[in-house]
């Protein structure tokens, strides 16, 4: 063996016996992990609690339900506040806030007609003004008419009251309570001095009235003026109201607002054409009946038809009352059978099929609103209150719901526009 061939030997063994310890190391590392048990088990790491609703451990340590419920209460009590304040600031500023308010509803019953004339082709205000004149020569016509028959009917009433309180006297006799003479007369004196015991305040309310024609007056001319320029310039008055808002927001704003605006709007017409339908049926039943004060008691029951639920069925009492005393109980049963059949045809019929889904409203939020406006307000309140709640309803609905993108060229364009009121 020469020496080349010795020297290629030993490197060919060299190589052999570093391969040979290479897979030695390399069967020491892939050995499995239960063969080689530890000492001792480490610690296991501590948990992190992650909760995006807090910025404490401390609150994350409050359990999840009570971190909700004390999140809605202090809400809910700044939402109270704020409309405690906003219900005070109205009960100070209630000499302008009512009169607004009626003017409101007026506009909204009048809009369409002054919308007719300006499609003929009449100026916004000559449009207004003949609107304006027409209906205060229908509200003074009705209220002269019903003065009228008020002063002419009111001896046979009276009379009619005398004859009723002596049958009721002998029927106090004669009945089953047996009361003698002396009890009933007793129960006249009784009756005759907490009158005059209380003549001093009735007669102060008597002063404090009068005290308030002024402002019933001033009222009035604000009712007048307010109709006047919301049926000119309500659309105007509202875009610039609307543009005091981010950019964002105006479109969800005038859409809810259009919305709130057809609410009222179908709401007035519906509750004026059902009042109509039933002082008509009372009124007819009421001169069938030959009952006095046919007029006024039809007109009653059709201001009494705008506090929905309460309005009709005070006014209905009312007529049944005048029909007993004038006319006795067989008429008055018949008057109260008219009634009730009045009331249940608008319930039933009439209010759903007027009123429609656009205003549909459940009774329970009706009575409550109503009952809230009569503490809050009084009758004002209880006149305020549904179409209130209405409006509410549709208004909130659309600012909640889902609105679509606006493109970025019409966000310019609106910004653009949006300069000047």
């Amino acid at each position: 063996m020469s020496r080349l061939q010795r020297v290629r030997a030993n490197l060919r063994r060299a190589y052999e016996t570093g391969r040979d310890s290479v897979r030695l190391a390399r069967a020491e590392t892939e050995r499995p992990a239960e063969d080689t048990e530890p000492e001792f088990e480490p610690p296991a790491p501590e948990p992190t609690l992650e909760h995006h609703s807090t910025t404490s451990r401390d609150d994350a340590e409050v359990p999840h339900p009570l971190r909700i419920a004390a999140a809605w209460s202090w809400r809910l009590i700044v939402v109270g506040v704020v409309g405690w304040v906003l219900l005070r600031f109205i009960g100070i500023i209630s000499v302008v806030v009512v009169p607004l308010a009626i003017a409101l509803l007026l506009s909204a019953l009048l809009s369409p007609a002054v919308s007719w004339l300006l499609k003929a082709r009449l100026p916004p205000s000559l449009a207004t003004f003949l609107v304006l004149i027409c209906g205060l020569g229908a509200v003074a016509g009705t209220l002269t008419a019903v003065v009228t028959q008020f002063i002419d009917g009111l001896p046979q009433l009276t009379a009619s009251a005398t004859k009723g309180v002596r049958q009721i006297q002998d029927w106090a006799r004669t009945g089953p309570l047996h009361l003698s003479d002396a009890q009933v007369d007793q129960a006249i004196d009784s009756a005759q001095e907490w009158i005059n015991s209380n003549t001093s305040s009735l007669t102060a309310t008597g002063f404090a009235t009068a005290a308030t024609v002024f402002e019933l007056l001033t009222g009035a001319v604000l009712v007048l003026f307010a109709t006047f320029f919301f049926l000119r310039d309500g659309r105007k008055i509202w875009r610039f109201l609307v543009r005091l808002f981010p950019v964002n927001a105006r479109w969800s704003l005038s859409d809810a607002g259009d919305a709130s605006w057809a609410t009222l709007g179908a709401y007035v017409r519906a509750t004026v054409l059902v009042a109509i339908i039933d002082a008509t049926g009372i009124g007819l039943a009421l001169v069938i009946l030959d009952v006095p004060f046919a007029f006024p008691l039809a007109a009653l029951v059709f201001l009494g038809a705008f506090v929905p639920i309460v309005g009709a069925s005070v006014s209905g009492a009312v007529a049944v009352l005048v029909a007993l005393v004038a006319k006795g109980w067989i008429v008055a049963l018949i008057v109260l059978g008219a009634v009730i059949l009045v009331q249940q045809v608008e319930g039933h019929i009439l209010q759903p099929l007027i009123m429609g889904r656009a205003v549909a409203i459940h009774p329970l939020v009706v009575i409550v609103g109503i009952a809230s406006g009569v503490v809050l307000a009084g009758i004002i309140g209880a006149l305020v209150a549904v179409p209130l709640i209405a409006v509410l309803n549709t208004g909130i609905r659309r600012l909640a719901r889902r609105r679509p993108e606006v493109p970025p060229s019409a966000v310019v364009v609106t910004a653009g526009t949006d300069a000047h009121p």
